[in-house]
């Protein structure tokens, strides 16, 4: 049985997340991988931005500006009675 249990290393012992669910004494085979630490969620969207600054023209920002004010717009249609 194959079992994937996250741990922390401290000196030559393994502190282990979880019970591993083997009898005390059970020899054991241990392949030991980091695991990266999560990134806080947004992380990515700010390490790009302004990735395309250099590329950015007033057509961008004019395109940008019509779809914000065409979402302002009421969409609703009244219904006939």
């Amino acid at each position: 049985m194959n079992k994937t249990i996250q741990g922390i290393i401290h000196g030559s012992t393994i502190e282990l997340s979880e019970n591993p669910g083997f009898a005390e004494g059970q020899m054991v085979q241990v392949v030991v991988h980091p695991v990266e630490p999560a990134r806080p969620w947004g992380g990515g969207i700010r390490r790009t931005a302004g990735a395309l600054a250099d590329q950015w023209t007033d057509e961008d920002d004019r395109i940008l500006e019509e779809i914000y004010q065409d979402r302002k717009r009421d969409s609703h249609r009244e219904m006939p009675a």
